[in-house]
């Protein structure tokens, strides 16, 4: 089971990859994230732990890495994970953003149904709120030449 969702962000791809790279401000764009951070680099291997609006936080870490591109990280509880696939690609006039959430482990089949409702309703939200702050962002840094 995988959830996708897709947004057209008038920014440059690497103002998308800079706004993902600050992991401790995802609550900034992400509604869904109360709390965020990495004990390293923004790099693969890198862990942290990530804390939910709703719900208890989880550990996670950076399982793909590609700076400018994408990165993947995965949440997990025992018997459960949750991978968070982020990829952005140049388009005329800006970026085409692609998250992406699927669900492995024994026990997906007993979670994966429920959080995957909450992630069906937030995903779409997330988007949007991404592309806000991420247009914010790229109109802030235009005024300061």
């Amino acid at each position: 089971m995988q959830i996708e969702e897709r947004i057209y962000i008038p920014v440059p791809p690497m103002l998308i990859d800079q706004i993902w790279s600050e992991v401790d401000q995802w609550h900034r764009w992400d509604p869904d994230t109360k709390q965020a951070r990495l004990d390293g680099p923004f790099s693969v291997g890198s862990k942290g732990r990530i804390v939910p609006s709703k719900g208890l936080g989880i550990p996670m870490v950076v399982t793909e890495r590609s700076a400018g591109r994408s990165f993947t990280v995965e949440g997990y509880i025992p018997l459960f994970r949750l991978h968070f696939e982020h990829t952005v690609s140049a388009v005329d006039g800006g970026s085409d953003v692609l998250h992406r959430v699927w669900f492995t482990g024994p026990l997906a089949f007993l979670f994966g149904p429920g959080v995957a409702k909450q992630v069906r309703e937030g995903l779409p939200r997330t988007m949007q709120s991404l592309k806000d702050y991420a247009e914010r962002r790229h109109a802030t840094a235009g005024n300061e030449t």
